[in-house]
């Protein structure tokens, strides 16, 4: 059984101890792809130099996440639309909005990725989304925006059914993670009403460990963790998760 991480931050120096054994012990657990999102100018050599070390396991995307939207955004936007046209990535993220920490630059994070979904449109790559507290918010940004170019992630969802029925219908997957295996993450009352054909596996670590690791690192290697209690919630075996989780990653993807 194969398994894909689609959000990951392994170039956080949060590994940077053990970075290499963190990927290993991954890789025998059956991940075999770690997809990076990119966060802001700073990251970005860390996120490449985990590519380089390890071809084909690590892969890179870029974007500005929301949290680091300041009243400066578009010099950062400015760098990474060069690094768009120097080379490929598997998507552009992540982007989107977020009202929990700060809502002092919620009119720039709209206009960030604004135009990183203008990016992903051009490219044809995936956009990934962080919606934290601004699910509504971000769908409405997605619907106003949809073309038929415009497919992606909403990452890290904890929504309604009623959400995940809208995002569905907009031709997104939902990114699900650590918080279903928590007792009230939610998910228990919107995955069994969701196909497997809509959801693809994420960690988002270092944050949002599983259960029985919550509240420690999070980390790729509990993939099949997440990739179980799926199946538990969809009524599905964990051959079943892995060979639709897998297909539902390979075609979002751009691949280069």
């Amino acid at each position: 059984m194969k398994f894909t991480d689609t959000h990951a931050h392994i170039y956080s120096d949060k590994y940077n101890a053990d970075r290499d054994e963190v990927i290993r012990r991954t890789v025998e657990n059956g991940v075999h792809k770690i997809y990076m999102p990119n966060v802001d100018v700073d990251s970005i050599d860390a996120m490449l130099e985990a590519e380089m070390k390890n071809p084909g396991v690590c892969i890179p995307m870029m974007g500005l996440h929301p949290c680091d939207v300041n009243a400066e955004f578009e010099k950062q936007l400015y760098v990474m639309e060069e690094w768009i046209g120097k080379r490929e990535f598997a998507g552009i993220g992540e982007t989107g909005l977020d009202l929990y920490w700060d809502k002092t630059f919620f009119e720039q994070q709209k206009e960030a990725l604004k135009i990183q979904i203008q990016w992903a449109k051009k490219m044809k790559w995936p956009i990934i989304l962080h919606c934290r507290e601004s699910m509504d918010e971000t769908i409405a940004i997605i619907r106003e925006e949809k073309t038929d170019d415009l497919k992606g992630i909403f990452h890290c969802f904890t929504g309604s059914v009623d959400q995940a029925k809208e995002i569905i219908e907009l031709g997104f997957l939902l990114g699900i993670g650590g918080v279903s295996t928590y007792k009230n993450g939610g998910l228990d009352k919107v995955l069994p009403d969701i196909g497997l054909e809509h959801l693809v596996l994420e960690t988002d670590g270092p944050y949002l460990a599983p259960i029985p690791h919550r509240g420690k690192r999070n980390s790729p290697e509990y993939i099949p963790l997440i990739a179980q209690r799926v199946g538990d919630l969809t009524m599905s075996t964990l051959e079943r998760v892995s060979e639709v989780t897998e297909e539902n990653s390979r075609k979002i993807f751009h691949h280069f």
